[in-house]
């Protein structure tokens, strides 16, 4: 049973701003206004009462459906109320919270918290998911408009290399294409990456979500061998097939990815394009998404020619180039770029493992 609750207060009836000293009494199923001053009582039921959330030194706040209300300071009698009748049972937790300040910020800590672990695993799992689903067809006009995304703002330009060359890596890149698998049209486009634009390039090569790879002149210069640049491709393969520079690139998009998939709505080619050099340059793949890739070009390597040395070996002339580069420009160092990466050392001390591993299995 519901105890009555006798409160005492100051009635408004809704056509004038005078106030009348009033009591309210509620109970199980009905509330009786009864007034000091003149005028008749009231009675209604008090499901058609409205009791306003309670604010840390305000009066509480009862209207009624005729558009009066009733005031009253009486605060805990009103609260033992709701209590006993499981009125505003979440409202009487924000002010239970806003009267007791180290329960409130601990609150807002665990927020925060939650918000933080959100941003670092679910919009990565987010953008995981949204790559694993994208449909095959969506990803050629990815392909298509990065590519003239990236000629516009003079990213990339054609090749300088000699034709003969040219013709040699892309017969070399057929074992790699043979190898990955996966049913995407790999093809392999030499580029410049020092075309004389803003940003460059230089020695790299990437991977688009539907099997383009563009490899650059100053990668190829810089290996020793073509091993090393077969290395590298089959690396590339790695995030095509696994899916990683889209996720990268929808990762990158942050909140806006969760309104693609909860609407069904795919990114845009145009969008897409316009965030790939953002996710090339800053090195958008996690360290697991390299590890992986890496472990992939292992495989390929150790079948292909029963080592990994060429790939360690342009990883790390890749870090001392990229590092003289930048020392020269007077930026630093420019792996700080590649903080989302492991280390050069690290990678190459895994692929050390990994050569071990395949040597010693039976």
């Amino acid at each position: 049973m519901i105890p009555e609750a006798a409160l005492r207060g100051v009635y408004f009836d809704g056509q004038s701003s005078r106030d009348q000293p009033a009591q309210l009494t509620l109970g199980g199923t009905d509330a009786l206004l009864s007034l000091d001053g003149p005028g008749e009582d009231q009675r209604w039921p008090v499901s058609a009462l409205t009791v306003d959330p309670p604010v840390p030194g305000v009066r509480r706040v009862v209207k009624f459906p005729d558009g009066g209300r009733f005031e009253s300071a009486q605060t805990a009698d009103l609260r033992a109320w709701e209590r006993a009748a499981g009125r505003n049972r979440a409202l009487r937790g924000v002010a239970w919270l806003e009267a007791h300040w180290g329960s409130a910020l601990t609150a807002v800590a665990v927020a925060f918290g939650l918000l933080g672990g959100f941003i670092v695993w679910g919009i990565p799992a987010l953008a995981t998911q949204a790559a694993r689903v994208t449909p095959r067809t969506v990803l050629a006009a990815f392909d298509r408009e990065t590519l003239e995304f990236l000629e516009t703002q003079k990213l990339i330009g054609p090749s300088g290399l000699p034709a003969a060359r040219q013709a040699q890596l892309q017969r070399s890149f057929g074992r790699v294409r043979s190898w990955a698998g996966g049913s995407y049209p790999y093809r392999l486009l030499l580029r410049d990456g020092e075309v004389g634009g803003d940003l460059e390039l230089g020695a790299n090569a990437f991977a688009l979500p539907n099997g383009t790879i563009v490899m650059t002149d100053q990668l190829v210069r810089l290996a020793r061998s073509d091993r090393e640049l077969l290395g590298v491709l089959a690396h590339e393969t790695g995030h095509v097939t696994r899916r990683h520079g889209l996720a990268a690139v929808y990762q990158g998009l942050g909140l806006g990815l969760v309104t693609t998939l909860l609407t069904g709505d795919l990114v845009s080619s145009s969008t897409f394009a316009a965030a790939v050099p953002a996710a090339i340059l800053k090195g958008g793949y996690s360290r697991a998404a390299e590890s992986e890739s890496d472990e992939d070009s292992a495989r390929f390597m150790m079948e292909a020619f029963g080592t990994t040395r060429p790939l360690q070996a342009i990883l790390a002339r890749l870090e001392a180039d990229a590092r003289e580069k930048a020392e020269d420009r007077g930026l630093g160092s420019w792996l700080d770029v590649f903080r989302s990466h492991p280390v050069t050392a690290q990678r190459i001390a895994s692929l050390r493992a990994l050569e071990s591993a395949a040597r010693g299995a039976p």
